[in-house]
């Protein structure tokens, strides 16, 4: 699998997580949501089975969001069993816990920070920094800066979280 098509299913994975995220939260929507949520597990787990550095990014948003409470709805709990089922059948990439670790904070801060800051603080640039959740951005391009992961896969992280804001903007506007 190349860069391409790994750059491909960040986004795809990016978009339908926002996408689904937001059809359940606001439309109220089960079908759909849990659907579109089955084709972001799909797409995080061929992505996860084919590059580990990927591994580490998706494994840890989702070991993230389930430390944080964000897995509440059914679309959440589906999607979450079949990446896990899919994942466990075809056989977790070996990864080092310590990097796991580093990523899963990266997350909790993001999805902290995101929920607490807009609260605490009027300061711009503290509420724009976890409003798009640039902990994790960091993390993953110190990783890659470090040679931890390779350079591609902050790239396509990147474009996996312009999908996902992309989403909510698609969402806002044709909803």
């Amino acid at each position: 699998m190349n860069y391409i098509i790994l750059a491909f299913l960040f986004i795809l994975f990016g978009f339908f997580m926002k996408y689904s995220d937001d059809l359940y939260d606001v439309n109220h929507e089960q079908r759909l949501s849990t659907i579109l949520g089955i084709i972001c597990a799909i797409a995080s787990v061929a992505v996860s089975l084919y590059n580990t550095d990927a591994a580490y990014i998706f494994i840890s948003i989702l070991i993230g969001n389930l430390i944080v409470l964000k897995v509440d709805g059914i679309h959440h709990i589906v999607t979450l069993i079949v990446f896990a089922a899919i994942l466990f059948i075809a056989g977790i990439p070996e990864l080092s816990l310590v990097i796991l670790l580093i990523c899963i904070l990266g997350i909790i801060s993001d999805e902290i920070g995101h929920e607490l800051i807009p609260n605490m603080t009027d300061n711009k640039f503290l509420n724009f920094f976890f409003e798009y959740r640039f902990v994790m951005k960091i993390v993953v391009l110190l990783l890659a800066v470090c040679g931890v992961f390779d350079i591609w896969i902050f790239v396509c992280f990147i474009m996996f979280e312009l999908a996902y804001v992309g989403a909510g903007i698609v969402f806002e506007r044709y909803n």
